[in-house]
């Protein structure tokens, strides 16, 4: 299948990308490299092009004969949707439209959605199942439950086959790819980094109903999210119903635990200071991911201590270039 992937020169898009090529088909990358690289896009074709293009996204599914795609492009910082929320609807909202006007306008059927955990809002109960009410408390997560809710629509009006993934924490990297985001805002990273530099960490909050006061999160490797993709399209083409799937592990961590991991791994100290809570941060997210397990056949294979192992090896080597 020749594969539309947008998005695909960022961290999880470009890992996608690449288990598409070495499963047999093609991965054309569609991206404006605002926040993904040029490296990052490897063997595969890439598009540099815009979402509010809708000629361009035309033009690049007709060109390449594209049967399905993955869709990975969207602006993903939850402060800064609070402060820009325009920019988060016009880009994830008004272009992913762009997109799937494309689609229905060239007959492509399938679309794999990147969603996430941040459409359920503050958990009335943990696990969350696919279940849990969908109350967003930012723009980033009203922008993702837009686009599902336009997805229903879509394939109810023009037959489009859909599946969107709420993912929980993606962490980790694998070969040469790895997560690079300016400003970096994910946990393991930002550890790996204060152990690198001698830079304090900021722990947001040591006083939450937790094991040791600090939130709890789900982390799952980029490179079991990149095999739930091809999974969810394997899916569609096999008549599964659209639908929404949670990706993750099924296991927390707190932050406590991942410092302390990070300096296990890389024997070296984290430096951290205490911070005040940040506003929407809750005190839990874990994913219950029974349904992935069972319709989609999928099971997370990397453990924690492997995830925080690959981020280290990654961006330990990277520092040292």
């Amino acid at each position: 299948m020749n594969i539309l992937v947008t998005g695909g020169a960022g961290y999880i898009g470009s890992h996608t990308a690449r288990l598409v090529e070495n499963s047999g088909h093609k991965a054309f990358i569609f991206d404006n490299l605002s926040a993904g690289h040029k490296w990052a896009a490897e063997k595969s074709i890439l598009i540099e092009a815009d979402l509010s293009d809708q000629p361009a996204i035309r033009r690049a599914i007709e060109q390449y004969q594209i049967h399905a795609v993955i869709h990975f492009a969207a602006h993903a910082y939850v402060g800064e949707s609070v402060l820009h929320p325009r920019k988060y609807f016009r880009n994830n909202i008004v272009n992913t439209l762009n997109l799937l006007d494309a689609m229905v306008d060239v007959s492509v059927k399938y679309i794999v959605f990147s969603s996430s955990c941040a459409t359920y809002g503050v958990p009335e109960v943990v696990p969350i199942s696919e279940q849990h009410p969908q109350l967003p408390v930012n723009p980033y997560g009203e922008s993702k439950l837009f686009v599902e809710r336009a997805l229903h629509w879509y394939g109810n009006a023009y037959g489009l086959r859909w599946v969107a993934l709420r993912y929980f924490n993606a962490a980790g990297a694998s070969g040469n790819l790895g997560e690079s985001h300016d400003p970096e805002t994910h946990l393991i990273p930002l550890a790996i980094q204060a152990a690198l530099t001698g830079d304090p960490i900021l722990i947001f909050g040591d006083d939450y109903p937790t094991k040791d006061g600090t939130a709890i999160r789900d982390y799952v490797h980029v490179d079991d999210l990149a095999s739930a993709h091809l999974a969810a399209l394997d899916y569609l083409l096999h008549q599964g119903p659209s639908r929404a799937f949670n990706l993750g592990s099924g296991q927390g961590y707190s932050v406590r635990e991942v410092i302390q991991t990070v300096e296990e791994t890389a024997q070296i100290p984290v430096p951290n200071k205490i911070a005040g809570r940040r506003d929407g941060d809750p005190p839990i997210l874990i994913a219950d991911n029974r349904a992935a397990l069972k319709e989609l056949n999928w099971r997370p294979g990397f453990s924690f201590a492997q995830i925080v192992k690959t981020a280290w090896l990654w961006q330990s080597s990277r520092q040292n270039k």
